[in-house]
């Protein structure tokens, strides 16, 4: 089994408690009651590089990072730097992360969210709905392909920005078929987590011109965030390098400055 496939088991057992504790009619009334998401594209097709600020107390990779007693103390730092988006990590065995996180998120800061999780099920659509998400992250290599389609149509029904996440060609084009207008490139590889750096640069030239490009994993710094801009990267998603600078405000907004 690789560490995606153990991921994904204790995301659904996870899953499963959650719908116990909360049946599928009275998650629908709370989507219902959500106020309306936000649709970040815009800022993401600004010229220069965009920035999505991770909000992530672990990794399977590295272990603790950061223990973030208040996600939205961390959450506004980011807004004030000018993150286009905030992504909240939401899967609790190996990340540490919670849909109380999102919610804390939501509550402090405009800034269009990112529930960052392993997501298999419509119903974790409608949670991260309801919690006060405005994008979702699906995982290529954690999907077959009616299940992908399914997901992505699902979660633009309900307003939902779909960031698709690949790691190689022919994710790429798995993700392309399905309408995919945000993808990304992660650097790291989910089934064995060594990150590759040269990954992004590697695809980001097979990705249609009209796709919004995000390079995941793999940002240290300003140098590498303009590594990216310069191989084509419209959005940098950053978080170990965020959550671990004393100043995440002015981190965020030297990443920002990339080519502006």
């Amino acid at each position: 089994m690789s560490v995606l496939d153990d991921i994904v088991a204790g995301v659904r057992e996870d899953l499963a408690v959650r719908q116990q504790e909360l049946p599928e009619a009275d998650l629908h009334r709370q989507v219902e009651a959500a106020r309306t998401p936000i649709d970040p594209m815009p800022a993401f097709r600004e010229p220069g590089l965009a920035v999505i600020a991770e909000v992530k107390r672990r990794s399977p990779s590295k272990g603790d990072l950061a223990p973030i007693p208040d996600p939205a103390a961390l959450a506004t730092a980011y807004a004030d730097g000018g993150a286009d988006a905030i992504s909240v990590l939401t899967e609790q065995r190996r990340f540490g992360g919670s849909l109380d996180d999102l919610r804390a998120v939501r509550a402090a800061v405009p800034t269009p969210l990112l529930r960052k999780d392993f997501v298999v099920t419509d119903y974790q659509l409608m949670e991260a709905r309801a919690a006060g998400a405005d994008l979702v992250l699906l995982i290529v290599a954690a999907l077959d392909d009616v299940l992908l389609a399914d997901l992505h149509a699902t979660a633009r029904e309900l307003g939902l920005t779909p960031l698709v996440e690949t790691h190689d060609h022919a994710e790429i084009e798995r993700a392309v078929a399905v309408g995919a207008r945000l993808i990304g490139v992660n650097a790291r590889n989910l089934k064995t987590l060594e990150v590759d750096p040269d990954v992004f640069g590697r695809l980001a030239a097979t990705l249609p011109a009209d796709v919004v490009k995000v390079a995941e994993s793999g940002v240290a710094g300003v140098d590498d965030a303009r590594r990216y801009a310069d191989q084509g990267a419209d959005v940098v998603l950053v978080g170990e390098a965020l959550v671990r600078d004393g100043d995440p405000a002015s981190a965020v907004a030297a990443m920002r400055a990339v080519g502006r």
